[in-house]
């Protein structure tokens, strides 16, 4: 979330239209973005707006064993369900409370088509901040994908689940890849990650740094927090990530 928030309030600056997607069931992007919390209230979740989900999918969220479209029109989300702040709109996914993950359930069958939508059919800069995971892609999601984030921590867990993720994506066709650390407190931490990832496949490390850990906790903007060297990496990255636009 640190890293989305972050490219998208930059992308804004740059005067580019920008979308940023809350895909992570534990939602924070909304505080990233340093929107105050009497401003994130008025957020409610794609999944969790009943009548939208009963009016574009015929069935009331939450039901099964009805019948219901698998084609919901949701063309017009973006546009009618954002929260524009600092020049990006932002929208939050929610979660499908019942009948688990990945289930065939109204609201979960909405979500699924508004990220098809928003992937494949909008024209803006996409940010979209993912759970550890890739579920909310498919193969032909993925196609549209420009590049794949995959943050890590400087340990064996975070380490193990990015190189999950990165075989995730290639299963899906998606290559264009890169690693990014964060909360790396010094160089050992850094070649940690790097010694344990593909050669060369480590774009940079963000610093561990106190405002930036206070900024999220606070939920503070935390491009307002970075310090020059994680913002040198960031405008890096945001340029590797533009490089080949027409």
């Amino acid at each position: 979330s640190t890293v989305s928030g972050t490219l998208a309030i930059m992308l804004a600056e740059l005067g580019r239209s920008v979308l940023a997607v809350d895909a992570d069931a534990d939602a924070n992007l909304a505080d990233s973005l340093g929107i105050p919390a009497r401003e994130k209230n008025k957020i409610m979740p794609i999944a969790e707006q009943a009548g939208l989900v009963e009016e574009r999918t015929g069935a009331k969220a939450g039901s099964f064993g009805q019948i219901f479209s698998l084609s919901p029109e949701v063309t017009d989300i973006a546009d009618n369900y954002s929260f524009l702040w600092r020049g990006v709109n932002l929208i939050s996914m929610g979660s499908v409370k019942s009948g688990g993950g990945g289930c065939l359930c109204p609201e979960s069958t909405l979500v699924k088509a508004l990220v098809n939508n928003l992937v494949l059919g909008r024209s803006e800069d996409l940010v979209m901040d993912m759970e550890a995971g890739i579920e909310h892609l498919g193969r032909g999601t993925a196609s549209g994908v420009d590049k794949m984030i995959i943050v890590c921590e400087p340990g064996h867990r975070s380490i193990d689940c990015g190189l999950k993720i990165l075989s995730l994506c290639r299963e899906l066709g998606l290559f264009n890849i890169i690693f990014l650390g964060n909360k790396v407190k010094n160089k050992q931490e850094e070649e940690f990650i790097r010694k344990n990832l593909a050669k060369d496949s480590l774009f940079g490390c963000i610093k561990w740094s106190e405002s930036l850990r206070n900024a999220d906790r606070d939920g503070k903007s935390t491009r307002d927090y970075l310090g020059d060297y994680n913002e040198k990496l960031m405008k890096a990255l945001i340029e590797e990530m533009l490089i080949n636009e027409k």
